[in-house]
């Protein structure tokens, strides 16, 4: 016998995809927020009073912070993930997101309260990195274990999209709200309200998740009371592979991501050739185009494999780097958003789209949520948490000069490509019992 929760409400791949990709968008709005502010306004309010170099580490340094804290939360969250169930952690994580961002936009300044401004705002970047911790695993496993086999690519998509949507959000507010407060105003207290818009759109994604089940493929499992007591150290043991090589395989995604929407900001503000907004202008833009290329080269997995997307996008991830220290080097701000557009859309959007589901299907239905999660969150402190840290740090070295950053790149973008090629094909096998 297949048991649901309330078969009368049971959740469709639709509905499951739709709630997930909107709760994701405003996890990732709050989440890319602070990444945005960290480029623009941060190191004045909070690190003032030292050297232009020394304020950028600084502000870096919280940033990278919020990544540290993601692995515990992929800890925890798959833990009660694979033994509760993915809806209930998810609440959770929406809860703590949306509290912890809303704060942000009441701390005091440097100005108002010395060192104890910065220590608060490491520590509420901490909070939402322990939420961003938990909230990816499950809504890729609640897209995917609810999509038909043969299109649980283009449904785990649907949360995949939540990146650049809330990117799109994130950056669109910020940039609205600077542009009609002023600067001046912006810098003194109008950059609090994004962050305060926060609650009401919590309160939203709420209402959607409430009224979401658990896939019949692990609510099965959990009927036969075959769940596992402890899912982290059992996938640790049976499935380390697997873990090893989704942790891999983020390492030149989400670096690629971070160096063109956040390290991007403040190299192109600083850069005497005077580029000036074009990387929020081209941020927005690649944002908006990835709720398009997202989805499409996710559907073009389920139809040619996990594989070739994935291992093109890691090769041409270094092209993009290139291209856009080049098109920095002319302040031209057509040749700015074309480099990002082509680094976002078509490089890393190969490697992304498909990532939801490759993941998921790596691993058994009983440790799923720890094992996806695991892998995805040590990558991203591994390579994206730093890699705005370290690329400010080769800038210095390299005399200014961005080339050790392309190296150091490199170097990461070949070890996701490994992984890439080892890694099994799985885009047409089962998921479990129900599927």
């Amino acid at each position: 016998m297949t048991v649901t929760q309330g078969t009368a409400r049971r959740t469709t791949p639709r509905s499951a995809a739709i709630g997930s990709m909107i709760g994701t968008t405003i996890e990732w709005y709050d989440f890319y927020l602070y990444a945005t502010a960290t480029a623009l306004v941060f190191k004045p309010l909070f690190f003032p009073g030292v050297s232009p170099t020394a304020g950028t580490l600084a502000t870096f340094a919280t940033y990278a912070a919020g990544f540290g804290a993601r692995p515990i939360g992929a800890i925890v969250s798959g833990h009660l993930g694979d033994r509760v169930g993915r809806r209930t952690v998810l609440v959770g994580a929406l809860l703590l997101m949306g509290l912890a961002t809303a704060a942000i936009g009441v701390l005091p300044t440097y100005a108002q309260a010395g060192v104890l401004a910065p220590a608060l705002l490491a520590v509420l970047r901490l909070l939402q990195g322990l939420a961003v911790g938990a909230e990816w695993g499950g809504a890729a496993l609640l897209s995917i274990e609810h999509a038909p086999r043969g299109r649980r690519g283009l449904f785990g998509s649907f949360t995949q999209i939540g990146s650049p949507a809330g990117m799109l959000l994130a950056t669109g507010v910020f940039a609205g709200v600077r542009s009609i407060a002023g600067e001046d105003a912006f810098v003194a207290w109008a950059w609090r309200i994004p962050f305060l818009l926060s609650l009401v759109l919590v309160a939203v994604g709420l209402v959607i998740r409430l009224r979401l089940t658990d896939a019949a493929v692990f609510q099965e499992l959990k009927h036969r009371g075959d769940v596992a007591r402890r899912p982290v150290v059992e996938v640790l043991r049976t499935q380390p592979r697997n873990v090893a090589l989704t942790t891999a395989l983020r390492l030149s995604q989400i670096a690629l991501f971070v160096l063109l929407t956040t390290y991007s900001l403040t190299y192109l503000q600083d850069h005497p050739a005077g580029a000036g907004d074009a990387g929020l202008v081209a941020v927005m833009i690649s944002s908006a185009l990835g709720l398009i290329s997202t989805p499409l080269w996710a559907h073009l997995s389920d139809r040619i494999g996990r594989k070739p997307p994935y291992l093109f996008g890691a090769a041409a991830g270094i092209l993009a780097l290139v291209l856009f220290f080049l098109a920095a080097e002319t302040g031209s701000t057509v040749a700015v958003v074309l480099a990002i557009v082509f680094g976002i859309n078509v490089a890393h959007d190969a490697m992304y789209g498909p990532q939801a589901a490759w993941f998921g299907e790596l691993f058994d239905t009983r440790v799923r949520y720890s094992g996806a999660s695991l892998g995805y969150q040590i990558g991203a402190v591994l390579s994206g948490g730093f890699a705005p840290l370290i690329a400010a740090s080769l800038l210095v070295a390299g005399g200014g000069t961005p080339w050790l950053i392309v190296g150091y790149f490199a170097a990461l973008s070949l070890l996701t490509f490994g992984a890439a090629y080892v890694a099994a094909e799985t885009h047409r096998e089962r998921l479990g019992e129900t599927e």
